[in-house]
This record gives C-alpha cells, structure tokens and sequence, in this order.
C-alpha cells in the first residue's frame, strides 16, 4: 500500500462498498494556486500557476461491468450509476462532475467502458477557488482512463499527444466545448477554461509555469527560490459556482463573447479568442478600444484581461527569471485591484485578505480563482510564516468574526502534479 496521509482514510471510504476487486490503484490530485490569470485562460490568455501541497485521494478498484460506485469520504455521500452517453447528474449535486466526465467518454470513446469502485477523501478546501471541483473531474477520468486503457485507443492517439492536450481536452469535458474530433456536450454548466487541469497535471515542485491557452501551450518555468513559501487563506465565504453563483462566474466569459462578437462584427475577422484578435495587427489594441467604448462594460473587461495578459503576467515572470521575488507585489497588486475595479468578482473579505497580508509583510498577495468568495495567497519568507500565518489569521477573525469557523489557514509549497502512488 502506498505511503501518503490521505490513503487510509481512501481505503475507509472505499470499504463500505460490497464486493469491491482486490485490485487497489491509488491517486492523489493537488489543488492549484492561480498565481496571476483572472479569467484569462477562456480567452485565450496566459496564467501562472502552481499545483498546491493539498489535494485529493483516490482509492479506485476495476469492475468488470459498467457500473461507477462511489463514495465521498469527506461528506459521507454515495452515488452510483451507469457509464452511458446520456447519464445526467442531479444539478448542484458534486456527482456533477463524476457524470459529466462518464457521459462524454461514453460519447468521445467508441466500445464499452468498464466501470470502477471509487473511494475518494480529500484535505483540499471545498468551494475555496482551489479547483476542488476540477480535481475530482480529472480524479475520476484518470481512474476511467486506466481502467479502460483509453490512452491506446485511436480516439485518444488522433487528439492528445501529451498532458497539455489532455488539460486541453478536460477542460472541454467541463465547459463543454469540442476537442478536436472529441464532441463536446452541455458540460458542467460553467464556461471555463483549461488552466485548473493544466495546474493539477503538468505542473513541477518549486516552480511556477507559465501557460497560454485556447490551445494550451507552455510557455515558461519560473523558479520559486529556497525560502519562500505561500500562505493561503480560505476566506469562508464558498465560491459557489451551482445555480445563481454560476450565473455571476459566466458573466465574465459571456462579457468577452460579447466583445469578440463586437469586433468581429467591425472587423471582419473570424478570431475565436480575445488573445488572437488583440495579436492580429499592431493597431487591434486600439481598434478595440475605440469599438468597446460606447458600452463601458465591455471596455472594462477588455481592460482587465488585456493588462493582466499582455503586461503583468509577463513582467512578473520576467522578475522571478532573474530571482527578484520582492519586485513583484507592485505588480500583483495591481492585478488585484483591477479584478475589484474592472472584472469585479470580488468582495469585502477578500479585498480585506490581500491588503492585510501585504500590511503584514507578504511580499505579494492576491485572491485567486474564479471569484465572488474563495481564497487568497500571500508569498512571505518561510522562515517568518508560522508568525505570518498566525498574525493574518487573528486580523481576518477579528474583521470578520462571521467567518471565524469557516476560515481556514495554511501553508503550501509549490507542489508536484497529479501522480499516482
């Protein structure tokens, strides 16, 4: 059996299945940080991103038929069902995205799927913009995977050629899109990208990885130097993205539609993402602009993207590339400040969060995710981070005493990717 503190509380979970295989493959899925990329990745933006130190544990035993059985250690739930084109999950239910994920491998995988046995545990924040929920999407494709040996499967060998494509590919499983000859469906009902499964397979331990997207493309590895470590802070407040909460997260993707359908629509051009049209002649900035300024919201969503993309994401690489962790927090800063002002996915607690933190000494701090509750990250020496951690914690309690029990303080390297123990 696997060494890793999460594997017995798996096999528990795992165990009040009957007559289960005994067959056992292990897994653990980290959570990611989105060091910088608001709401860029769907665009065809960049991101910068680590894999967190938490995650989830997946215990998987094969099955011989199609069944899926599977039990949420963490909430005592159990569902199961049939691996079918037209499974479909109960809305707001977390089988969401183990049904979402079985429907559209019945549909992109031609030939029967064998099912599995799924005990799954996680110390992964739940609804804190960590990707908990994109980690238990690529948790159940990569246990369908190896069940099935999908990797060998023409399908599969005409698509993906390596873990960028598969985020690529997950990405679609969730907001629905095509993948190549894979055929997209209604998704998980969230217009997102692919940087959440970009993080969780393909990033490295103590290194930060710069992504561009729509498709993904690796950019760049940034080193995070000996002596820094990144403090989390889960505000309390879920970062909900079922029912009316999925209606704010859309907003932004709906708001960049409506952008690239105004400047199609001016140009004549056929671009498919903001990225694309901006790079598409020395004038697009400026031809955007003028296009965006009568509707002032699209304009600020154009804005917010468009510097977090092409000026801070890049100028903070360009920094860390030469080991200046300290000249960053100017940079991060104003990220921030565009999400509150432009994209406006933030609220109280997480504005409080990050300006606290630098109040406190971190050398950088932001929320992160997709908004409207979740976390924020704070860079600080590790060294002083006990003490951080601890003084941080206090203020937030203090600010916010309705959140006391929710939140939730932690320390994380950057982590490896997605392995199988």
């Amino acid at each position: 059996m696997p060494t890793h503190p999460l594997v017995d509380r798996a096999i528990a979970a795992l165990e009040q299945l009957d007559g289960t295989s005994a067959e056992v493959r292990w897994y653990f899925v980290p959570g990611r940080i989105e060091v910088l990329g608001k709401h860029t990745d769907y665009a065809g933006g960049r991101s910068l991103l680590c894999a967190a130190e938490r995650g989830m544990c997946f215990a998987v035993a094969p099955r011989a038929d199609d069944r899926m059985r599977i039990v949420d250690g963490r909430l005592g739930d159990k569902v199961e069902f049939a691996i079918s084109p037209s499974v479909r999950a109960e809305p707001g239910h977390w089988s969401n995205y183990p049904m979402t994920m079985a429907r559209r491998l019945a549909r992109n995988f031609s030939g029967p799927l064998k099912g599995a046995d799924i005990g799954l545990v996680g110390d992964l924040p739940l609804a804190a913009g960590m990707s908990s929920s994109s980690a238990v999407s690529v948790g159940f494709y990569t246990a369908l995977a190896d069940v099935n040996e999908l990797d060998r499967r023409s399908e599969y060998t005409a698509n993906i050629h390596g873990p960028e494509d598969l985020a690529g590919y997950l990405g679609t499983v969730e907001n629905g899109r095509t993948f190549g000859t894979l055929r997209g469906d209604t998704g998980v009902g969230l217009a997102g990208g692919s940087e959440d499964q970009t993080a969780i397979l393909c990033c490295r331990a103590g290194e930060l990885s710069q992504y561009a997207f729509c498709p993904v493309r690796h950019e760049r590895q940034l080193p995070l130097p000996a002596g820094w470590i990144f403090a989390v802070a889960v505000s309390g407040v879920v970062a909900d993205k079922n029912a009316a909460a999925q209606e704010k997260y859309n907003r932004a993707a709906r708001l960049v539609d409506d952008v690239m359908r105004l400047w199609r629509e001016a140009t004549g051009r056929t671009d498919l993402w903001l990225a694309d049209a901006i790079q598409s002649a020395p004038d697009a900035v400026a031809q955007l602009r003028r296009i965006l300024t009568p509707t002032p919201a699209l304009l600020d969503r154009f804005e917010q993207f468009y510097v977090e993309n092409a000026e801070i994401i890049p100028a903070v690489g360009d920094l860390l590339a030469r080991g200046d962790v300290e000249g960053i927090g100017p940079l991060v800063d104003q990220s921030m400040e565009r999400a509150v002002r432009l994209l406006k996915n933030q609220i109280p607690e997480t504005i409080a969060l990050a300006g606290t933190a630098r109040t406190l000494g971190a050398t950088a701090a932001s929320a992160f995710g997709g908004g409207f509750g979740g976390a924020v990250w704070a860079l600080v020496r590790a060294g002083e981070a006990g003490g951080f951690l601890s003084r941080w914690a206090d203020e937030y309690r203090r600010a916010f005493p309705a959140h006391a029990t929710a939140a939730e303080f932690f320390l994380t390297p950057a982590a490896p990717a997605m392995r199988r123990l």
